[in-house]
């Protein structure tokens, strides 16, 4: 038996004898399956060829896999309490990336951004024995169930040591930021609200790599949900996407140019 991992989005499914017929994920048409098809690998043939590295992150610590997997994405150490809470996650845990957590006070716990980020989730709350904090209304999209997994409902989770959870929508209907209140308040929003090339906006998509937008009300409702916090610095998906300073002010005017971009008054 072996847990299979989705080679174009990075999503590790249940034990089974031979790879899924497919990924719904990449079916789904936010993401997508390559023109050689579907493929598959195993944590241990991804260590074969890859490494984690650790990197600061304007004040946190990334973790991202070299050469670059799947998406591509980096997840990152939240200071909580004496210990970390993993915003975002990707595929690789290999025994030398567990030591350099461990050295860092381990992890109390894992939220994800949204199903794109899920990858091998399960991996990592069973290293380091801790919970899940993923969105309910995202739950179709976990592939590989597990009791470590806690679904929330509402708008916002409020978790312990200044973090709160809050349900963005967009890019899917759970899709989750994270805000840290710390001096000026940090956002952290994986795809929910995306860190642009141009600095002083910010982007919000349906489907990213196939380019579809959201409708204007989905894009306000995003705005929205983070205006009640303060934040000056925002840290997208991957390396170096970050904005600031006032980055809470960049929300407000990306989402009044979305508005006025759709209405053809640009």
């Amino acid at each position: 038996m072996e847990r299979f991992i989705c080679v174009t989005c990075g999503t590790q499914y249940r034990d089974s004898d031979g790879p899924p017929e497919r990924c719904p994920i990449c079916l789904d048409p936010r993401q997508y399956v390559p023109p050689e098809g579907q493929r598959w690998t195993t944590l241990a043939e991804l260590a074969r060829d890859h490494a984690n590295e650790l990197r600061d992150e304007h004040g946190l610590v990334g973790i991202g896999t070299e050469p670059g997997f799947a998406i591509g994405q980096r997840a990152l150490l939240v200071p909580y309490g004496d210990s970390n809470l993993m915003w975002d996650c990707i595929s690789l845990l290999d025994d030398a990336t567990a030591q350099a957590v461990e050295r860092r006070g381990g992890l109390a716990g894992i939220a994800i951004s949204h199903p794109h980020y899920y990858s091998c989730m399960i991996e990592w709350a069973h290293r380091f024995d801790c919970p899940i904090h993923l969105h309910a209304a995202d739950a179709e999209w976990v592939m590989r169930p597990d009791r470590a997994i806690e679904h929330w409902d509402g708008e916002t989770l409020a978790l312990d040591h200044g973090l709160t959870l809050i349900r963005g929508g967009g890019h899917f209907p759970g899709g989750t930021m994270l805000h840290r209140a710390n001096g000026a308040g940090t956002l952290l929003t994986g795809d929910i609200i995306q860190v642009i090339p141009d600095r002083s906006h910010v982007g919000f998509m349906w489907s990213y790599p196939n380019l579809v937008p959201l409708p204007e009300a989905a894009v306000q409702a995003i705005a929205a949900a983070v205006e009640p916090f303060e934040f000056d610095t925002i840290h997208g998906a991957w390396w170096g996407r970050t904005v600031t300073p006032d980055a809470k002010r960049v929300v407000r005017r990306s989402a009044e140019r979305y508005g006025r971009a759709l209405r053809g008054e640009l």
